[in-house]
Order: C-alpha cells, then structure tokens, then sequence
C-alpha cells in the first residue's frame, strides 16, 4: 500500500504551530512549533500518547477550545488562512472539505440516535437532498467502506455495531461530503488486527480513488511504515525527525530509534525489551 500520491501543491501547510494551555501554575505547552506540509498523499504523526498528536489535529480544525489557544505562523488550506476565517466561514469548511474520524466511534456516534438519522444529519448539514437522494447516498456510502447489508445498518443503533462496523460508518459519514483532506486520530487502535488490515485497506482505496490527502495520526511505527508515504515523529510536542515511511528503519533521531527498539519482533527471544533513555536535548530538537 505505498507509493506517493499525484499533487500540484500542498493542500494543508503548517508552520510553526503552537497549542498553549493557560492553567495556574502557568502556561503549558502542547504543541511547540511544529511546521510540516500535507498534499495528495498519506502522512503520519506518530509519538507516544501526550505527544501532541491529536492536539496538532485538533488545531487544524480549530477545535481546541479555552483555556487552550493556538496560534501558528501560518496555517492554512488551499491557501486560506484557517486562522483567520470567521467561525461560520470554518463551520462550513470543517466536514465539507476537511474531516476528522476520531479514535473511537463508542465516542462519535450518538448512543440513542439510528444510523440513518446520523448519516442524514451530516448530508444535510453539507447540501440539500431530497430524501430518495439521501436514501441513495447513504447507502452507496456504506457500500464504499465494505458494509454489506447497508439496509440493515441504517436500521440499527450503534450498541447493535461491532467496533469494526462502528468504524466503517464513522468513516462513512466523515466522507459523505467528499472532503479534501482527512484526519484519521487512532482510527484503527481500539480495533483487533484483522479488521484494522480491513479499515487500512478501505482508507487506502479512498484516499487514492479520490485524490484525497490523509493525515494519519498514530502510535504505531510498524503500521505507518507499511501504509503510509512519510512520517513525522512527535517528541512532547516537537516534530523531531521526518522520514519517508518506507525508510523508517534508516531513522536517525534516538528518540525514533528508541520507538523502533521497543517493538516487540517475532522469534526476538525471550529478553527484557529495551525502554528509552529519554535526553534533555530531543526537546530542543
């Protein structure tokens, strides 16, 4: 599943982002001047968890809230400037041209709402449909992320999911408007093996049949080394390596090297695994 994607130029450019948290004991910092480009290809933020991750996806789509604030040299989409943009203007961008699917669909699917009436909801919000065209889209929709009987699951509530089905509508929904960019937070982490190869795979075809571009954000090196085209690795809230995915092996950063040296290996004995020697200089990295 590798190989880059056409682009013309980049769809998303990050320039020396910043998240802060204002709390009694002073300003925190979750993010600190990260900078980075994503076009038509698939990208990946990896690092461990308090990393900055999903912050920095958050705040491209200007969802931290107070106390937090975020502020970035530039920060922009198509050459609009996202901080600039007046909130109605931002509501209409987030969904129709940028979408996020969150780590777990327990968290983004409402518990007492059917799946019809959610997925309705968000071709609502991004254009007006009659409802024969809605019923159409819906399940075309489905279909495109593997869902076999989509009749029946837009009968059923989400408890009467699976986590991968649960998964898969998620997706469904945040691509119902054909957005231009995706920000994937975790989506395969609270997923058995099997079913995170299937979600990679739909992701995969999406990504390439449309022409969109991913922003894969991730804890796990072995998967992004397979699945995507570069790699940014977070270090408390810096970006202190990049890398194209296929090389991650040739990392030179030891905080990579680290990531790397924990991995459990098939037939690697029986030996503690290695844990990082964290040094004072990878922040300043």
């Amino acid at each position: 599943m590798t190989g880059g994607l056409p682009s013309t130029g980049p769809l998303l450019e990050v320039r020396n982002l910043r998240v802060g948290f204002d709390t009694r004991r002073g300003l925190v910092e979750a993010v600190r001047g990260v900078s980075f480009t994503v076009g038509r290809e698939r990208v990946a933020i990896v690092g461990e968890s308090g990393s900055g991750k999903s912050m920095t996806g958050r705040a491209i789509l200007r969802l931290v809230r107070a106390p937090g604030h975020v502020a970035a040299d530039r920060l922009a989409f198509r050459n609009t400037d996202l901080l600039a943009l007046p909130e109605r203007d931002m509501r209409a961008l987030r969904g129709r041209r940028i979408a996020m699917v969150m780590q777990d669909p327990k968290y983004s699917l409402n518990p007492v709402m059917r799946i019809d009436r959610q997925l309705g909801e968000a071709l609502r919000a991004h254009g007006r449909l009659s409802a024969r065209e809605a019923r159409a889209r819906m399940i075309a929709m489905l279909e495109d992320v593997q869902i076999r009987d989509p009749e029946r699951v837009l009968r059923a509530y989400p408890h009467e999911l699976s986590g991968g089905m649960g998964q898969r509508v998620m997706i469904a929904m945040m691509l119902i408007p054909e957005p231009e960019l995706l920000i994937a937070d975790e989506p395969t982490s609270a997923l058995d093996v099997t079913v995170q190869l299937e979600i990679l795979r739909i992701l995969d075809g999406l990504v390439r049949g449309r022409g969109m571009g991913l922003l894969f954000i991730s804890h796990d090196l072995r998967l992004v080394s397979t699945f995507c085209d570069r790699v940014l690795v977070m270090y408390r809230g810096r970006i202190v390596e990049e890398i194209g995915a296929a090389r991650l092996s040739e990392a030179r950063h030891p905080y990579t090297q680290g990531l790397l040296a924990c991995l459990p290996r098939i037939g690697g004995g029986h030996d503690m695994l290695p844990v990082l020697d964290r040094q004072p200089e990878w922040e300043e990295a």
